[in-house]
């Protein structure tokens, strides 16, 4: 059982509350693996990723390019009796061209060094919730019906006011005021990605400053969608 625990494709869709938990009892009491797609979520929700953020341990966990803070890498982990069964200590092969690449490696090395200094998830934290406010208030300011959601640094506006919490909800949103909006936005210098559907990282980098600016910008955008 393979599954995103935060649904990045499609926007930020949450689980709602006791689904992972259902989930790993079920896999468990039926000796299913299950697997948590982290490449999204790892070191976005948490350090410890979206399983340490809702508790939930999978047997196997995938993790991607954010590991190595923006270099392409990739990483699988799990249990000492699934990791066991991997070559050279089992009879499953397997290698890449790029694994082990000491640039991607020395990357991911300095990029975990910086994610586990003091207060690097608190000082996250405050950032979101500030932009979070933000954009909601510049959506209620302009008069403009969206849903926010977030799991820690990742986030989705959805132009819908219905509320998203799977594909066929997310689907509501109206892709056309999404695309006003982002051209409002990118005409004033804050560059979002490019669809409705995917979600959007505040990172260390942001600043307040930073999420000042891109609310101004937003509501303004928004009064343009209106």
């Amino acid at each position: 059982m393979i599954i995103e625990p935060v649904v990045g494709n499609i926007g930020c869709v949450l689980p709602k509350t006791g689904f992972l938990e259902s989930l790993r009892k079920l896999t468990k009491s039926y000796n299913i693996i299950l697997i948590f797609d982290e490449v999204m979520t790892g070191f976005r929700v948490a350090y410890g990723g979206a399983q340490a953020c809702f508790g939930v341990t999978p047997d196997m966990t995938c993790l991607g390019k954010v590991i190595g803070g923006g270099l392409p890498v990739g990483a699988y982990g799990g249990k000492k009796e699934i990791m066991s069964m991997v070559s050279p200590e089992g009879p499953v092969y397997q290698a890449g061209t790029l694994s082990g690449n000491p640039l991607a490696m020395t990357a991911g090395i300095e990029t975990l060094k910086i994610l586990s200094k003091k207060n690097t998830y608190k000082n996250l934290e405050k950032t979101v919730t500030l932009f979070e406010k933000g954009l909601v208030e510049a959506a209620r300011k302009a008069g403009v019906k969206t849903k926010f959601y977030r799991a820690g640094t990742m986030f989705c506006t959805y132009f819908t006011d219905t509320e998203v919490f799977d594909y066929k909800t997310a689907k509501t949103s109206d892709t056309s005021r999404f695309s006003k909006f982002f051209s409002g936005m990118l005409k004033r210098g804050i560059n979002l990605a490019p669809s409705q559907f995917e979600a959007g990282f505040i990172s260390t980098a942001h600043t307040e400053k930073d999420i000042e600016k891109t609310a101004k910008a937003a509501y303004e955008s928004l009064l343009e969608v209106k």
